[in-house]
């Protein structure tokens, strides 16, 4: 639910877009207004999976779920704005189990015919 409600609208690309094109930010303006809620975001789904006992590979359990799809791209974006993620040490584990599998790598933005970059200029 943090990554559908609080994180991931803030990082779209239409939000990230209005603040440079409309309200003329620039780009280290937007990546540290982005660094901080996405920081916050991380920080509070940090602490609820670092003390969930459900939590194993993966966000709930030993298989992928809905949980890890939607991390994958928040922790993609954070890297390449170059968040620090030391912090979030349960979150980076689960990235790295997601990343080991077929089907995320398979889908990962690089793979994408249509492929910006995890941050394309805005």
């Amino acid at each position: 639910m943090d990554i559908a409600i609080e994180i991931h609208p803030i990082n779209n690309l239409r939000v990230l877009r209005y603040l440079m094109k409309t309200l003329g930010i620039d780009e280290d303006a937007k990546d540290a207004w982005y660094q901080h809620w996405v920081t916050i975001g991380l920080a509070s789904l940090e602490k609820q999976l670092s003390a969930d006992t459900r939590v194993g590979r993966f966000a709930y359990g030993d298989q992928a779920g809905l949980i890890d799809i939607c991390l994958v791209p928040q922790i993609f974006n954070a890297l390449s704005t170059k968040t620090n993620m030391k912090p979030y040490p349960t979150l980076m584990r689960i990235f790295d189990e997601c990343m080991a599998l077929p089907a995320f790598i398979d889908a990962s933005w690089e793979k994408q015919i249509d492929a910006e970059g995890p941050n394309p200029s805005i």
